[in-house]
Parts: C-alpha cells; structure tokens; sequence
C-alpha cells in the first residue's frame, strides 16, 4: 500500500461511517575543453563499460589525503553508474605524481585504459583548490582541463562535480552526480513505525535527519531548486502538506485547507504545489500558489484522484485514480482539462513520476503477473510499457535529473537485526532495466526523492 493509500485508507472508513459502513557552497570553475573526444554511446556502454583508470590526485600534505579521497569517490561514482570500469590500481605503471605531469599514454594503453583522468590538490587551511584533465589514451589528447575552489569540507561535492563532467564528457549527457536524495528513514516495529524526513548525498554520504520523528513524515518531494521540501506530515493528527526549507527554519503548513493534504509535488517553475485533497466524500487535484496560497481544482467527479506529477514543461499533469473503478494512470493538462487514461495493462497503476526528459513516465504496478509488485516505465501516451524489475513490494520510483537512472524503494518479508518483521531498503536502477543496486543508508528506508542538480 502506498503512503498515499495508506493515508487515504483513514479517509475511507470515515468516508463509509457516514454512508453506514496517506546549502551547500558551490566551488567555482574554470578552464576549457582542449578536444573533443568520440562520445561512446550509453546503450554500448551498457554492454561495454567504458574502461577507464583513475589514479590518486597528486598533491603534498593535506593535498596528498584530500586527493586521494576524491579520487576514491570518483572512481565509486563511475562504477556504480555501470557504464565505466576502472581499471584495477594494482596493474597501474605510471606513478600518479608522474601522470599529473606529463602522461605516458603507453603505460596507460597497454593496461586497457581509453579514457585517463589526473588531477593534482592543493589544500590549504580552510580552501582546497583541485586541477583535474580528462583523457583520451589512444588519441592521446586532452578532452577537459578544469580547476574547482571550495571550502577545504567540500571536497566531496567537487568528486561528484568531477564525476559529472566525465560523464558527460565521454557519454553526451549530463551526469547526475552532484545530487542529493531525501527520504523517509523508518525504525521500529511495523505496526508502530516512526518515520522521519533525511537527507544524504546521492551515493549514500553525508546524511542527515531533517525531522526528529515525533510525527509522521511521508512521501518528500524537491523544489526545483533542491532548497526546500514538500512533504505530507501527521504532525496535527491528520495528513497535511508541509514546507520546510534547507538552509533553516521549521516545517510549516503550505495552508489552512479543510480536510486531508496528500501526495504534493512543486511545478517546474517553483511557483506552485500539485497535491491532492479531500473535500466531502472524493479526493480531487489542486494546485496552490506558493505566493498567495490560493487553490484552484483540477478534478472533480466521483473517485479518489492522487499522486499528480507535471511534466518538465509544465503543460500537463499525470495522476493516479479509481474514478474507472479501478485504480489507474490518467493524464490531463495543466489546467484540468483532457484527461485521457494510459494505463491498460494487468493490474493496479501507482505512484506516476514524469522523467525530467519528458519521454517517460514511471510508476509502481500491483498485482500484475504472479501477484507481484513492478517499478516500469510507460510512454507519455501509455504506449511502450516495460518493467524493470518485479518483486515482493517495490514502489516510489524517482529519476535522476538526466532521467537515466531511477531510485525506489523495496521492502523485503524476512525478519532483520531490528526486530522490525521486515525491511524496507532504497535501491536504483538503469531505465534499460540493469544494474540494480542496493542504496545503503542506517536505517530502514523508503519513499526517495532525487533532487535536481545543485549547480
């Protein structure tokens, strides 16, 4: 059952006792591309990652551990994304003080390196600055040369900065390593689980809790400028849209709205939250000026219409409903009109989540082939459905900002250390449908959220 459900689930049997019966500091760039390298094409380097060698930076002191350690995070990111090998370190010829200098592109070829990256640190007490040049080994020639200064405790957000110009460097895309992912962090048994709001960058570091759990936190969604969160809270006894900003402050209702507030999400402008409510016996769209805290309804009819999402342009929304009679994938624009159904295969449609590319649309499917759950993916006019993966329970997809890669969350029936009955854990996966990955994080966990890129 999804948050939304299960929110909506209270609603219901209210519903039938009446009829009798859910900031960080930005480093600064510099320096050009030298060359233009031959972009490898994703859908080879799914088949055929791209073999590339990073070396520890070169650096003296400080500079020397900082440029390790950001050459550790590089090398992580580009493994996990599963379209780059590294090379092992222990066939490496060439020292890396040596390769920072001057590389020697026969002892890098000779181990099945194409691609190169050096770089070289200086740090100094309180601001380290990083040199970093991209490769192409056989050409031997310099695809990106670019210097990043930062605060000294931000050395891990110039790795991933790093991580996303090779990305799109060799591949032609934007890379989606400069992100973070909020999520709801679960413990407890689960009939009383306490569930509160936490942040961590995108490959699981850097956490921190956001709410201290003293009422419910589900379903968080990024503002567009990956500053501020909308989220459902039950900090008042019953499902309401909260606002809470990154850089302080406290949680505080989008609005004094009669009734439930549930499943919101901020237009692509940030000008506004989509989300769904409840007014006498049916759960309609609305959205709400975030300057005036005005609403205007989008939907009406009998049903329990929820979980919207815009498009990237904005033009149109995509949501979840019963008014069918079964629970299913309509969309309509931006304004309520033309609201058409996409979803037509077996089972219940959840959760729908528009790419940030525009040419997919994400969802959760119950009950398709064995009673099982689905994360998929679906054309904007439902053609083309696929699922990526199948499982016990599986729901919440989310994209990354280049709409490559999506992050869900599956719960698994097997009692664990906790003591909870089961666990709930964040994984992500290629919208090809490979490389499924576990996310680790120190709690159980569930309902991610990705941001934007922070730069």
């Amino acid at each position: 059952m999804t948050p939304d459900e299960k929110a909506m689930a209270g609603f219901l049997t209210r519903r039938a006792a009446l009829f009798g019966g859910l900031a960080l500091g930005l480093p600064s760039l510099s320096g050009p591309a030298r060359a233009q390298s031959s972009v490898v094409d994703i859908t080879r380097a799914r088949t055929d990652p791209i073999p590339i060698a990073v070396p520890d930076f070169a650096g003296s002191g400080d500079g020397q551990r900082v440029g390790r350690d950001i050459a550790r995070v590089v090398v992580n990111n580009l493994k996990n994304c599963g379209l780059f090998r590294p090379v092992d370190r222990a066939a490496f010829i060439q020292t890396a003080e040596a390769a920072a200098a001057v590389p020697r592109f026969q002892d890098w070829r000779v181990i099945g390196a194409q691609a190169l990256v050096t770089g070289r640190v200086d740090a100094g007490s309180d601001r380290v600055r990083v040199e970093f040049r991209l490769w192409d080994v056989l050409p031997e020639q310099q695809i990106q040369g670019t210097a990043f200064t930062a605060p000294a405790a931000n050395w891990r957000r110039i790795a991933h900065l790093i991580s996303d110009v090779i990305y799109e460097r060799l591949l032609g895309e934007k890379g989606y390593f400069d992100t973070r992912v909020v999520y709801v962090a679960e413990t407890g048994p689960r009939d009383r689980r306490t569930r509160r709001l936490a942040i961590m960058d995108q490959d699981g570091e850097n956490h921190r809790f956001l709410t201290d759990g003293s009422s419910a936190a589900l379903t968080p969604r990024f503002h567009p400028n990956a500053q501020q969160i909308a989220f459902m809270s039950y900090a008042r006894g019953e499902p309401k849209v909260y606002l809470f900003n990154l850089d302080g402050g406290r949680p505080e209702p989008l609005g004094n709205f009669p009734g439930m507030t549930l499943s919101p999400r901020f237009s692509p402008d940030g000008r506004s939250v989509v989300l769904s409510a409840t007014r006498g016996n049916d759960a309609n769209i609305y959205v709400v000026d975030l300057g005036s805290r005005r609403e205007r309804q989008l939907t009406s009819g009998g049903g329990l219409d929820v979980s919207p999402c815009f498009s990237p342009d904005g033009s149109q929304i995509v949501f979840n409903s019963d008014r069918g009679g079964d629970q299913q994938l309509y969309v309509m624009s931006a304004d309520g009109g033309g609201i058409r159904r996409i979803s037509f295969g077996r089972g219940r449609y959840a959760t729908p989540v528009w790419s940030p590319r525009g040419d997919l649309i994400a969802f959760t499917r119950f009950g398709g082939a064995g009673g099982q759950f689905g994360i998929g993916v679906m054309r904007p006019d439902g053609s083309g459905e696929r699922i990526l993966t199948e499982g016990w329970g599986m729901e919440g997809p989310t994209f990354a900002p280049n709409g490559r890669v999506m992050m869900f969350f599956r719960e698994s029936p097997a009692r664990d250390a906790r003591g909870g009955g089961y666990s709930s854990r964040l994984a992500s996966i290629d919208v090809a449908g490979f490389n499924e990955r576990q996310i680790l994080t120190p709690t159980d966990a569930s309902d991610p959220a990705w941001s934007p890129l922070l730069s």
